[in-house]
């Protein structure tokens, strides 16, 4: 369906054509009747097929209504709007918020509409003054919404509508405690929503559980992943990654690709063996801090790197343009994982290609991913005059934080076996110690004696009397003992005593 036939209110239909949208995915048509009449929607929909303006078009047309005298035909407006009440959206990362941020300041431009994006990292005090002022969408992770209500800078009370985008994730990553705190201070008349590409029963028993009873929209139930992304795999030896990893590049010539990774130590040797071998790449990981994943993903964005190495916090949601391949460089433990990866690709529509690299480690999380898909990923090769053959080797051991420290040290300490600095100072052993001035005299100084003191004679051995043994008042008073004599030794006591010989 054309948006102009969907649409009721002119202004927002103008920055949608704007944003270069025509027709509406399956998603957005089938859930706007049911969130502009208010109702609760849980939306389960393939990666890529515009499930953020799925639930933003609805609330601005709700929102519009509402600011409007005149009714609008199919939009139930709130009952009530004023500057304290928001529209909650929640999300498990901070790319994600960040990235719906983005995208709600290009529909709602020129409308009136102010948003605040809510995640970690940044400061309070901006944050807390922003809602001070009054905004109509909040987009939050739900640690720091959580800090900011407690702080009283903050009231659930004052929500309208709860959005939980990527919902299945938030409560993998644990924030179902986190999710039941904020759901029992919003109003029970607000309005609930979910949205992933992947949904399990747990979130929808939180919604029962809260009095909801969503209406559900399942868009392809017969195909997990989208029909235009080409996902196959290549059985490889372990020390083979690196070089299957370049040939693949090499192949297909991707204007842009994410590399996938399932530990995090690996994201900066991937990153640097990229590097190393003529491809501009970058690494992105909780490691990071937030404005430089903030870099990194702007930098990936606006083309001036090639590669993006990540782990799954980029797998979420993230919409980027133009990314032609994605490869995994191990295949991810949970099967809901591996459909939000290859959906980093194929975006809006567009064809994508998907590559995982499998060894012998990965054969349980292969087969929990085509029991989830309900089908064989397919298998592929590569032809022996397609490998890259001359190549930097990869750096197993490197590390970029020993590798800092070395360059940041190197001038002024010495290093031992295990590469931690000492408080030495580096010298070098041949090098002689500066010699003092033959004038030269030390504080309250004594002069050294330079004769040599004379050894003492040992005493020669001479053997000690034997020492007298007393006899006790008793004894000597004793009838037994009236012609006892003390003995010189032990012995001759013993003899007197028992009458031996």
């Amino acid at each position: 369906m054309k948006f102009e036939n969907l649409i009721k209110n002119k202004s927002l239909l103008d920055n949608i054509t704007k944003m270069g949208f025509e027709d509406a995915t399956q998603v957005q048509e089938e859930s706007y009747p049911h969130l502009v009449a208010g109702s609760d929607v849980a939306g389960l929909a393939q990666t890529g097929t515009g499930k953020t303006a799925a639930f933003l078009i609805p609330f601005l047309e709700r929102y519009l209504a509402t600011q409007s005298e005149a009714e609008v035909e199919g939009v139930k407006p709130y009952d009530t709007w004023n500057d304290q009440n928001f529209v909650l959206v929640l999300t498990p990362t901070r790319e994600l918020a960040e990235q719906i941020f983005e995208r709600f300041n290009s529909l709602s431009e020129g409308l009136g509409l102010k948003s605040l994006s809510i995640i970690g990292g940044r400061d309070y005090e901006s944050q807390t003054g922003v809602l001070s002022k009054g905004v109509q969408l909040v987009i939050a992770t739900p640690g720091r919404l959580i800090d900011l209500q407690k702080q009283k800078a903050l009231d659930l009370n004052a929500c309208k509508t709860i959005i939980f985008d990527e919902a299945d994730r938030m409560f993998d990553m644990g924030f179902r405690d986190d999710m039941c705190y904020i759901l029992d201070r919003v109003p029970k008349s607000r309005q609930l929503m979910f949205f992933s590409a992947t949904m399990n029963f747990e979130v929808l028993e939180v919604a029962y559980e809260y009095g909801s009873d969503p209406v559900e929209i399942n868009i392809g139930k017969d195909s997990i992943t989208a029909e235009n992304i080409d996902h196959t795999m290549f059985h490889v030896g372990k020390d083979e990654k690196p070089k299957y990893l370049l040939s693949l590049i090499a192949k297909e010539k991707p204007k842009q690709i994410i590399v996938f990774s399932n530990f995090k130590r690996n994201i900066p040797k991937i990153e640097k063996f990229l590097n190393m071998n003529g491809i501009k790449a970058m690494g992105i990981s909780s490691s990071l801090s937030q404005n430089q994943r903030s870099r990194v993903m702007d930098d990936f964005r606006e083309g001036r790197i090639r590669a993006l190495i990540a782990t799954d916090v980029a797998a979420r949601g993230l919409d980027v343009k133009g990314i032609d391949l994605v490869v995994n460089y191990e295949i991810p433990s949970e099967a809901e994982a591996y459909v939000h990866r290859i959906g980093r690709t194929g975006r809006a529509g567009e064809s994508g290609k998907a590559y995982s690299l499998c060894t012998e480690l990965d054969i349980a999380s292969l087969s929990r991913v085509e029991d989830y898909l309900g089908e064989k990923v397919k298998n592929a090769w590569i032809e022996d005059s397609e490998f890259v053959k001359d190549f930097k080797a990869f750096p197993y051991r490197y590390d970029p934080k020993r590798e800092f420290e070395t360059v940041k040290n190197l001038k002024n300490e010495r290093f031992d076996k295990k590469n931690k600095p000492t408080k030495k100072p580096y010298t070098k052993k041949h090098e002689p110690r500066d010699e003092k001035p033959k004038d030269f005299k030390a504080r309250d100084s004594k002069p050294k004696d330079t004769k040599k003191t004379p050894q003492r004679k040992k005493k020669a051995h001479t053997a000690q009397p034997p020492k007298k043994v007393r006899v006790s008042k008793a004894r000597k008073t004793s009838s037994r003992f009236k012609d006892f004599k003390p003995a010189k030794t032990k012995k001759s006591i013993l003899a007197r005593l028992f009458g031996w010989d």
